[in-house]
């Protein structure tokens, strides 16, 4: 079917949009929380209300005041009334709003994701209230991207300068998110596990929407109700591969980890005491979710897509641009799927603090495709026909900075993957979406996200 330029352009919006809209917060707790016949059901899980005294929320993540909102929607006035629901979630300040039941704590300043004194104080009152509750009480957590920095809560001895100091230096210094959370949950009283360690509910349950490729629990805003698996000489290792000591990381740091070091096997958990409480983490959102959404859209607009959700980093942001060029050009030349959505996280070199401006992997990614626009575009032809590309970024400092490639170390990714979206006028006839290579994450049941791991 011959697309002009306008309608690709509508097209490949439209899908993008998609894509957005099905990893909106709110929806996707509204289908995973629900109440019905006197029955709470998370995720699989069916919970009699009778059985629950107190329902409480707490969580932190850029995505915490819709999940929020969404959480309050799910319940209904009636259960939240009657199971005195209460909440307090550290957001970033520009994601702040009045809910009914649950404070949404300005944890940082906009766009600056690094823990604050601010972050300290939500994340101290986080482990106040879920060391208050009794057996008889449940407590959701809510987390996704950007929870590390908004639940800073150093261990004794370590300042919150200090560990901005080991995050900004192991940032630059090309550590990717599992190296840098691997220090930072040995550092934190709250990460690695530690706010499940001390929830004294009987049940504790955290709907996590994930912004890390893999969706590996203990990763996403560094596991706060996930047992740690790395040690202190993990962390201590890290330090030492990046140069800590000599970047003039605070002894503290040093003295801290040296000191709490051989009390772990290097093969132990970092899990002591157990959390007394039955933990469940779900997974209700991430990279799958999105190109899944995208691709529905597609096909509802009459294209056979190609989909494509990675599974692990996929290299220089430019390099990824030159790759989804041409594959957008061998696709196009050829029967078959006629709309390329893919979903990653690419990476990208920073240049010098000093020479920083705007930009990240979006544009870089860009750049790469620039170099081959030629054989994307078409020729003149009467119809107009053209190549629609669209991105989605992900918020970040990182992605805000100018990178060059030929200076600089590798930086670890902004947190959280990114969509894109390419429709093209192709020659093809084929429609049929069993045509294309679908090649998004596998998911069980209803198209969801991994239903979660107890833990």
């Amino acid at each position: 079917m011959p697309r002009n330029a306008e309608q690709l352009r509508t097209d490949a919006l439209a899908i993008w949009q998609a894509a957005v809209d099905a990893v909106r917060a709110d929806r996707l707790v509204a289908e995973n929380v629900r109440v019905e016949n006197d029955v709470l059901q998370i995720g699989d899980d069916e919970l009699p209300l009778d059985k629950i005294r107190r329902i409480v929320v707490v969580g932190a993540g850029k995505a915490g005041a819709g999940m929020a909102a969404g959480l309050e929607v799910a319940l209904g006035e009636t259960v939240a009334r009657d199971k005195q629901l209460t909440g307090w979630i550290n957001v970033p300040a520009d994601c702040v709003r009045p809910l009914r039941h649950i404070t949404l704590h300005d944890a940082r300043p906009a766009g600056v994701n690094e823990p604050t004194a601010a972050g300290v104080a939500g994340a101290k009152r986080i482990l106040a209230i879920v060391e208050s509750l009794g057996p008889d009480d449940l407590c959701l957590c809510l987390i996704s991207g950007g929870g590390s920095a908004l639940l800073p809560s150093p261990v004794a001895g370590v300042t919150l300068a200090d560990k901005l100091a080991v995050t900004r230096h192991l940032g630059a210094a090309g550590a990717n998110i599992t190296q840098l959370n691997t220090v930072r949950k040995q550092l934190s009283r709250i990460k690695g596990g530690g706010l499940a360690r001390a929830c004294r509910a009987g049940r504790l349950y955290s709907l996590i929407i994930s912004d890390v490729i893999g969706d590996p629990l203990d990763v996403i805003a560094s596991g706060p109700t996930v047992a740690d698996t790395s040690t202190p000489q993990a962390a201590l290792d890290v330090l030492q591969q990046f140069g800590g000591r000599e970047a003039g990381i605070s002894a503290a740091v040093f003295e801290y980890l040296e000191r709490v070091a051989p009390t772990f096997e290097t093969t132990t958990p970092h899990q002591n005491p157990l959390p007394a409480c039955r933990v469940t983490n779900l997974v209700i959102g991430n990279n799958a979710v999105a190109v899944d959404g995208a691709g529905t859209e597609a096909v509802r607009r009459g294209y056979s897509p190609a989909m494509i959700a990675a599974r692990e980093l996929e290299g220089p942001a430019e390099d990824v641009g030159r790759h989804l060029a041409d594959m957008a050009t061998k696709m196009r030349e050829s029967p078959g799927p006629d709309c390329l959505i893919t979903g990653g996280e690419p990476i990208v070199k920073l240049a010098p603090a000093s020479e920083r401006g705007l930009g990240g992997r979006i544009p870089d990614g860009r750049m790469g495709r620039c170099l081959d626009r030629r054989r994307l575009r078409a020729p003149a032809v009467p119809d107009g026909r053209a190549d629609h590309l669209v991105d989605q970024g992900h918020r970040d400092p990182l992605d805000r900075r100018v990178r060059d490639s030929r200076r600089g170390p590798p930086a670890r990714p902004p947190d959280g993957p990114v969509a894109r979206v390419a429709a093209f006028p192709a020659r093809a006839t084929v429609r049929d979406l069993a045509a294309a290579r679908r090649l998004a994450l596998p998911r069980p049941g209803h198209g969801r996200p991994d239903r979660g791991q107890a833990s």
